[in-house]
């Protein structure tokens, strides 16, 4: 199989599995190779060889853990042991195109991928585990092109795999209609569900096992899904945050030098479940919504992306899924009906040019209105029956910013420095 649907930059592959559901996986997150002649050539790149049955002893072998994920870019090598969590696979090899790409001006994402009425109307949507980008970017209205890895190349956005890998937990086919659907499809791989063997029912609203319950399918599952994996250049890119603080606006516009400050920040919180020992939403920055799959330095992706924005001319927006009218334990999660309809306000055009008022702490510009979604809900201080305590819950989440993009003070300029909260 390989990696990246953009044949400028496809990176030819072989996966090794010690189990069939894992081979099956591979099959489903890579891009397959049907011509039998090219099959026949196949000479992969890198090579990938997973044992999960095999663990390590960190006394003796120097990691961290019984499980571990070894690359070796110098042998093209990637040997996975220890666990069985499916996703390793795959981000093993997001990895290494982070590495590669940007060396030929490519600029590899995290994030998912759409297009409305054509191939020009781009939406990218970056953000980490839990804020939505699988979610909000199966839209029924628009094309899906991948909903996790990609890059953006002089040709335009390109799709790294061949399939989906969504997190199925309380998943309902109202909510999510299009990705419940593949949970009873044939050829869709479920990690983590709990199920009844005796009447073969899932229960996805269960956390037995973990709340990082995942489905992956075929990207053909989707029914809206460009099989292409291949699209224009963006018009607008989104960046998804779960404040579990719940004093960051539901929707807002960021300038350039904005963008590149929330892009280096990556914020958003761990979601219960995801990561050992997280009971609970804690606040998270992984820079450029990934850091643990950057080879590079931050900044060079960061560099990448303001390269694109500026030739693109797209619009960026940050846009809170999280929690409102209070933190975490107190407020409530943003609802869903009211994300869709403000992802389709800033998609249609509507948001773009609408009035807006710049935040007191974050300095993002909040739009005046938005339709479909109440007024009040827009500026996150109103939502909060006690003030005093939101005030202090954003100049304690301004200064976790400030205090995380030091790393990053001598290698950007002083415009984006000071893009960020400025409140004290």
């Amino acid at each position: 199989c390989h990696t990246g649907a953009d044949p400028d930059h496809k990176m030819p592959i072989r996966v090794v599995t010690e189990t069939a559901w894992h081979n099956l996986f591979a099959r489903n997150m890579f891009i397959q190779e049907h011509d039998p002649v090219i099959l026949a050539n196949h000479v992969p790149e890198y090579t990938i060889l997973h044992a999960p049955g095999f663990q390590a002893i960190p006394e003796e072998d120097g990691t961290n853990s019984e499980a571990f994920v070894i690359l070796h870019l110098g042998r093209k090598e990637v040997i996975i042991g220890g666990t069985h969590y499916a996703g390793e696979i795959k981000k093993s090899m997001f990895s290494i195109m982070n590495f590669l790409l940007p060396q030929k001006g490519v600029l590899p994402m995290h994030c998912s991928a759409n297009f409305g009425d054509t191939k020009d109307d781009v939406a990218l949507f970056f953000g980490l585990s839990g804020t939505g980008k699988t979610t909000l970017s199966a839209d029924t209205t628009r094309t899906l092109i991948g909903d996790d890895e990609h890059g953006w190349s002089e040709n335009g956005v390109f799709n790294f795999e061949g399939g989906c890998y969504a997190k199925v937990i309380r998943l309902s086919p109202e909510g999510e209609p299009e990705i419940y659907a593949t949970t009873r499809r044939f050829g869709t791989i479920l990690e983590n569900v709990e199920m009844d063997s005796g009447r073969r029912r899932l229960d996805l609203d269960s956390s037995a096992f973990t709340e990082n319950t995942r489905a992956s399918y075929p990207i053909p599952h989707i029914p809206n899904a460009t099989r292409e994996g291949r699209g224009g250049h963006p018009k607008n890119v989104v960046f998804l945050t779960a404040d579990a603080f719940g004093v960051l606006p539901p929707v807002s516009k960021l300038t350039r030098e904005q963008a590149m400050y929330h892009f280096l920040s990556g914020y958003t919180a761990k979601v219960a479940g995801t990561e050992r020992g997280v009971t609970e939403p804690q606040p998270n920055f992984s820079a450029c919504f990934g850091a643990p799959f950057l080879p590079l330095n931050p900044t060079e992706y960061a560099g990448l992306l303001g390269k694109k924005l500026d030739e693109a001319g797209a619009d960026v927006w940050l846009v809170n899924t999280g929690w409102s009218g209070g933190p975490y334990g107190v407020g409530s999660r943003i609802d869903l009906p009211h994300t869709r309809s403000m992802i389709r306000a800033l998609l249609d055009g509507t948001l773009s040019g609408a009035p807006t008022r710049p935040d007191p702490v974050f300095g993002v510009h909040v739009p005046e209105t938005c339709p479909g979604v109440p007024s009040e809900i827009l500026q996150p201080r109103s939502t909060w029956e006690d003030k005093n305590a939101y005030d202090a819950q954003a100049r304690k989440l301004a200064g976790m910013f400030r205090e995380n993009f030091k790393q990053f003070n001598d290698d950007t300029t002083k415009e984006v420095r000071e893009a960020g909260p400025t409140a004290e």
